[in-house]
């Protein structure tokens, strides 16, 4: 056997090695992004809700339990897909639940410290929301969540409006 022969064979080999390895490499970085993506879609609903119920302890002293753990489980999801002054961003908005309990338990905490604190906790809230939502969806898909938070708005509107004239 000659040298000529098996060269043509060899370089065959390592073409397709290296092709198969770029192309398994692209298909796991494109796996890994869905689920950095789905991660960051859980964390967005999540803090979502617990923006809501922000909002109605800040307008109606009403307090609820704020959740984490979506965060808490997909924290290392989320760490791949944003670079770490947007998750700084996200990781703020969580950081915010100690001084959302704390409020909660002073009954004595005047009003407007109260309601000024809150507004705070809400602005972080969106700051995230902001930063999660520009990575984990689609423009189509923001557009759709726009467009839900627009019409939901406008429905409130209206339903506050017609128990005020009732």
């Amino acid at each position: 056997m000659d040298w000529r022969d098996l060269l043509p064979g060899i370089i065959g080999s390592f073409v397709g090695v290296m092709g198969w390895l770029l192309v398994g490499l692209y298909i796991q970085r494109r796996q890994f992004l869905r689920q950095a993506r789905n991660a960051a879609k859980a964390v967005y609903f999540e803090l979502d809700v617990n923006l809501t119920s922000i909002v109605v302890t800040h307008d109606h002293g009403l307090f609820a339990d704020l959740d984490r753990s979506s965060f808490e489980r997909l924290l290392p999801e989320l760490a791949t897909l944003l670079p770490a002054e947007r998750l700084r961003t996200v990781v703020d908005a969580y950081m915010t639940h100690a001084g959302y309990r704390q409020i909660a338990a002073q009954a004595d905490l005047p009003s407007h410290v109260r309601r000024e604190a809150l507004g705070r906790f809400i602005a972080v809230h969106r700051r995230a929301l902001d930063t999660l939502r520009g990575c984990a969806f689609s423009k189509a898909e923001r557009r759709a969540i726009t467009d839900t938070h627009a019409d939901a708005a406008a429905d409130g509107l209206r339903d506050a409006t017609a128990s005020e004239k009732a």
